[in-house]
């Protein structure tokens, strides 16, 4: 059975949700959330290409800092069921779930292995989390189809 969580986890989850609201922080969150809407690979390597451009400086941010935050919890330094709660990463799943689709063309054409990887291994870790990201997958795909059908008619 894994630890309870402690006041030293619950310190690390409020230090995490500080930095998400550092203001450049909210605008490269609320671009990736709101405004990326990858339908391809080559959707998403045209901002991992657009180097030095701001979605690209937006899309490192946002992907480094749920990598970062993930990577506590695989290393044990933050508890993994605190973690998993909506309200402390449900974005991270939201983001994993737009870019799982094209990871292993992403990690091939970038020759970056790592990309993501802390994120996998906490999305794909457990049966609650993977039950999560199940559901989260599903609304982007719907919301992807709902895109793609708005762009048919215009």
């Amino acid at each position: 059975m894994a630890k309870k969580a402690t006041a030293q986890d619950a310190t690390l989850i409020m230090q995490l949700y500080d930095l998400r609201r550092e203001a450049e922080m909210r605008k490269a969150r609320n671009w990736f959330t709101a405004e990326f809407w990858p339908q391809s690979i080559d959707e998403f390597m045209k901002v991992v290409n657009s180097f030095p451009s701001q979605e690209n400086a937006w899309a490192r941010q946002v992907g480094g800092y749920w990598d970062m935050a993930a990577s506590f919890v695989v290393q044990g330094a933050l508890n993994e069921t605190l973690f998993l709660q909506p309200g402390c990463s449900g974005e991270m799943f939201f983001i994993f779930a737009k870019v799982s689709p094209y990871l292993k063309e992403f990690r091939e054409q970038t020759n970056n292995p790592d990309a993501f990887v802390n994120i996998e291994k906490v999305a794909t870790g457990s049966k609650l989390a993977r039950k999560r990201l199940e559901r989260v997958s599903k609304n982007v795909e719907n919301r992807l189809k709902a895109l793609a059908k708005a762009a048919k008619k215009s």
